[in-house]
């Protein structure tokens, strides 16, 4: 139904100078379409006040609404082209006037969890970057076409987004710090089984991939015998049940207008790093019931955030491991894709942190993925799947064997997972399934590496190009290390 009109404005954005790449056309259409879902969410609320006989405050001062600024309307409903800004009068407005007086609503909000403060955060985040006020109006104009009124209508918004996140996702090498697979977020969140009134969170959040999926999944009657949601249901997903945390600006915006447009109005998204958080310093108050989370590969953290740690490394992926042990509650329950060296390397930090896991923690099930599953990732990765507050005995691990290599026009996909999912439920042994005792574990090194029994007369072959990122890997690391040398000579 939209569809023409994404690919148009996309058009527009390619053509104007302030716009160089995917991720470019993303932000800045998010603005704009996130003023027109303003507008018609005031739209909404207007009748309902109307039906229920009370008056409607609107959210925004007239002269900057949608309506008045964007697409000024003669009696007839047609847009009157006269008093329509565009060129250097729309630029002037939109960067002197508009985004100075929405950015205010940060400061001037009741509370964090408002569609107010989200006015305000966005705006506050964000900026302009179109450079022609006639590129800017085209853009308008097109925006216009889309409608959020409907479910229908909202279902297809949500959905292409979704697709501009993946092809923003697969623009550059950096490809899975903004897109997970949804097949395979998809998978986590049904092994996860999130049930209403629990808390979920995701401390490095991305694109919100994964509280998105879990809030489809929590409102899908089919995982509450049939039953359709109450409105108190409802109310306590849209307020009560997800929690996120962004350090990327742009993440940040894209994640917020994400969760909007898929029936989130308000999300508790927070623009922050996550490992700035001490440990000691979390309290059972700050805890969440499940864990749902992508944290980012190969990043460094800066030794001041090390000290928040009791383990100390500079793997950004291994602090936030930590960080959701500590956030989870007791019995709490966790999905985190890690990078899979973590299962194996030598390194004190590495020992102490899958000791503490193991310790702390049930690592109930290890879902090992293949090469290519993260666009431009360079890593292969696996998902540890654990509930905290008791010890593991026996974990559950599944390779995902597939006859073909994963890539931008192969994607993983929902019946890649199917056979993980079934047999997750009862830990149940395959050619590509198997269980560890834990007692038999080398207590000295920890090692958790994937080693299918089943396989030991096949020889993995690599992909040339997984090869070739190792090399550049490796050649990477040893540069850092002979820095590190250089410094101390």
């Amino acid at each position: 139904m939209f569809e023409q009109t994404f690919k148009n404005i996309d058009d527009v954005l390619w053509k104007d100078a302030g716009c160089g790449s995917e991720l470019d056309y993303v932000e800045q259409s998010s603005w704009v379409l996130f003023l027109k879902y303003l507008d018609d969410l005031e739209k909404d609320r207007a009748s309902a006040a109307s039906l229920s006989g009370k008056p409607y405050q609107p959210i925004l001062n007239e002269e900057y609404r949608w309506g008045v600024w964007a697409m000024p309307r003669k009696a007839d409903g047609e847009i009157d082209h006269h008093a329509a800004l565009t060129g250097d009068d729309l630029l002037d407005f939109v960067n002197g006037t508009l985004f100075p007086y929405l950015s205010k609503f940060k400061q001037t909000a009741e509370s964090t969890d408002t569609i107010e403060y989200k006015i305000g955060e966005i705006f506050s985040e964000i900026k302009n970057k179109l450079q022609s006020g006639y590129s800017l109006r085209e853009v308008i104009n097109h925006v216009d076409e889309l409608r959020f009124q409907t479910s229908v209508e909202k279902h297809e918004m949500s959905h292409l987004y979704e697709a501009k996140i993946k092809n923003m996702g697969n623009a550059g090498r950096n490809g899975g710090e903004y897109y997970t697979p949804r097949p395979l977020i998809r998978a986590i969140v049904q092994v996860i089984a999130p049930q209403l009134g629990e808390t979920i969170y995701d401390a490095a959040a991305g694109s919100a991939g994964f509280l998105v999926e879990a809030f489809d999944y929590l409102r899908d009657p089919a995982h509450h015998g049939g039953k359709k949601l109450s409105v108190q249901d409802m109310r306590t997903l849209q307020k009560n049940t997800f929690f996120g945390k962004e350090k990327k600006s742009l993440a940040f915006i894209i994640g917020t207008m994400n969760m909007i447009l898929h029936g989130i109005e308000a999300p508790n998204l927070v623009h922050t790093n996550s490992l700035t958080e001490n440990l000691a310093d979390i309290q059972e108050k700050d805890r969440f019931n499940i864990v749902l989370a992508n944290p980012p590969f190969g990043g460094k953290e800066r030794k001041e955030v090390q000290q928040n740690f009791p383990i100390k490394t500079g793997e950004t992926a291994f602090l936030f491991l930590q960080h959701f042990i500590k956030k989870l509650k007791a019995g709490g329950r966790a999905g985190i894709v890690i990078k899979n060296t973590f299962l194996s390397n030598s390194d004190n930090a590495s020992v102490s942190l899958r000791k503490e896991l193991l310790e702390s923690c049930n690592l109930f099930a290890v879902l090992d993925l293949p090469g290519g599953t993260f666009t431009g990732a360079g890593v292969k990765t696996v998902v540890l799947f654990f509930e905290k507050g008791k010890p593991t005995r026996k974990t559950w691990y599944y390779q995902l064997n597939l006859d073909r290599n994963l890539g931008k026009t192969n994607p993983l996909n929902e019946n890649d997972l199917a056979e993980f999912v079934q047999l997750q439920q009862t830990s149940a042994g395959s050619d590509n399934s198997w269980t560890v005792d834990i007692a038999d574990v080398d207590k000295t090194s920890f090692d958790l590496s994937v080693k299918n029994p089943n396989n030991n007369d096949e020889v993995e072959l690599r992909e040339p190009e997984e090869i070739l990122d190792e090399m550049a890997r490796l050649d990477s690391e040893a540069a850092d290390i002979l820095e590190t040398i250089r410094g101390l000579v």
